[in-house]
């Protein structure tokens, strides 16, 4: 329910509106709380899965590219944030849309840089900076192309994505891929930090109200911490080496790990790019409607989608992952009421001031694997229920059933096994193993190629009152 101790209720609606600096300042931080973790989360599972991330012996010099990379994940959400509610121009929507490192492109990254170390970035940032100017081109017609993406489509590809995720979740849980092999790896004392984790965050999600609702993941992963502590899985010790390693200050560095041309890369990171365009459209239109009670406009959706390609080419650039708008702040809105863009401006200043002080860095990195996984668990489930929530709108006749049952069965399929397609040319393996493109291609081919069913007979006997036959009358899907 709206505070309208901050301001009038027609106050409250107006984007433009900046309530007093104290109240200001603590909503602006509450938007930074919900999203953080997640933020965050990305750079650490790419590290990992790179090989220089936990596990790996970059961790005697201190994980310093992870640190890097959780970095500029602060720093880019930051300035995307300030793209979306202070403008440039055609790009950012000007309106309350808290912008973060997205999880749909966690399945297309893991591919390219599986085991490849920092040697893969090259390409990896290529990619992003390649495929967030093609983001960006596509605000010029994103109207014309929702008609290919319907809840059938976009709850898929939703769904697909937590089910590629969920997996790194259970492993982090257990110890993390670098441990697979040893006598520690899904020990009694790992699973008790994730969990507790996971207890914590729910017991906040359904009893508690406000600030602390909102911040369950980030107090789950909190308390864990001090449990991991208390166990000996961090020492204090360890905590103070951190974060005397790191600087003060520390500025980004454009191609700091160079810029190569993958054709692997930029197909996928630009076939993904129209899931995140479409992600940003839904997140716009519920921002509007939650906040301000009405449709979202034209140009809002224009500019926010300019926002998403043009701050994840900048953040690219840098050695940042392609940022989109984040839900779980548009709910945030809806809660407090406040619609005013100013406030998550000042979020935005709090991110970039985190992104630009590489110690926030190295404090994220100290929280162990086992305890992160705990909170990885929920935020990925969370995924996986937010695609079936979507893929709730859709009518579930034979038609739409086919669809969905083809491409998760060869989407999933292939993530699950990706020595099936072992002897592809290396690019078209890449993609394919993803299972997110495979899925999301063959949906949106299908629904845009497959006729409406036809009715049963059945139904047609009974709604005509008689026993013959109709001759292929259509059943129209107002969903599809």
């Amino acid at each position: 329910m709206a505070d309208t101790s901050i301001g009038t209720p027609e106050q409250l609606r107006d984007p433009n509106y900046m309530p007093a600096i104290q109240r200001a300042v603590p909503l602006g931080i509450q938007h930074v709380l919900a999203m953080f973790v997640s933020n965050v989360t990305p750079a650490i599972i790419i590290s990992g899965a790179a090989g220089f991330g936990f596990g790996s012996d970059a961790g005697a010099q201190g994980f310093p590219d992870m640190t890097y990379l959780i970095q500029m994940s602060m720093l880019f959400a930051g300035i995307a944030t300030l793209f979306q509610t202070i403008g440039l121009g055609p790009v950012g929507a000007r309106l309350p849309i808290v912008q973060g490192t997205s999880f749909a492109f966690i399945p297309i990254m893991i591919p390219l840089v599986a085991g490849k170390g920092v040697e893969a970035l090259p390409a990896l940032f290529g990619g992003v900076v390649i495929g967030g100017l093609f983001h960006a081109f596509i605000a010029t017609f994103i109207g014309k192309i929702r008609f290919a993406l319907p809840p059938l489509v976009t709850g898929l590809v939703v769904t697909m994505i937590g089910l590629a995720l969920v997996k790194v979740g259970i492993q982090y849980a257990a110890g993390g891929v670098p441990a697979m092999d040893k006598p520690e790896y899904g020990s009694l004392l790992n699973w008790s930090a994730a969990l507790i984790v996971v207890f914590v965050t729910l017991g906040l999600k359904f009893y508690a109200r406000g600030m602390l609702a909102v911040s369950a993941v980030v107090i789950g992963i909190l308390v864990g911490y001090l449990y991991a502590m208390m166990v000996g899985m961090i020492t204090v010790e360890g905590i103070a080496t951190s974060w005397s390693r790191a600087a003060t200050v520390s500025f980004p560095v454009p191609f700091k790990y160079g810029f190569e041309m993958s054709v692997a890369a930029i197909v996928g990171f630009c076939l993904m790019a129209f899931v995140s365009a479409v992600e940003t459209v839904g997140d716009v239109s519920g921002i509007t409607k939650g906040g301000a009670g009405r449709e979202a406009t034209e140009a809002e959706i224009t500019g926010a989608t300019y926002a998403d390609g043009v701050g994840t080419a900048v953040a690219g650039i840098f050695g940042g992952f392609p940022n989109t708008s984040f839900s779980q702040n548009v709910g945030l809105i809806a809660m407090t009421g406040v619609m005013s863009r100013h406030v998550v401006t000042i979020g935005a200043l709090f991110l970039i001031l985190c992104g630009l002080v590489p110690k926030v860095g190295a404090v994220i990195r100290t929280i162990p694997i086992e305890v992160l996984g705990g909170g990885v668990i929920v935020m990925f489930g969370m995924v996986v229920a937010a695609g079936i929530s979507m893929l709730s709108d859709v009518r579930w006749n034979r038609r739409n059933m086919v669809i969905f049952a083809i491409a998760l069965s060869i989407g999933l399929g292939l993530q699950l096994e990706p020595k099936a397609v072992q002897y592809l040319p290396d690019t078209l393996r890449i993609l394919m193993t993803s299972g997110l493109l495979p899925a999301a291609l063959i949906a949106i081919v299908l629904n845009l190629i497959l006729p409406e069913e036809l009715s049963d007979e059945a139904t047609e006997e009974v709604s005509g009152g008689h026993a013959g036959h109709a001759e292929g009358e259509l059943v129209k899907d107002s969903h599809v």
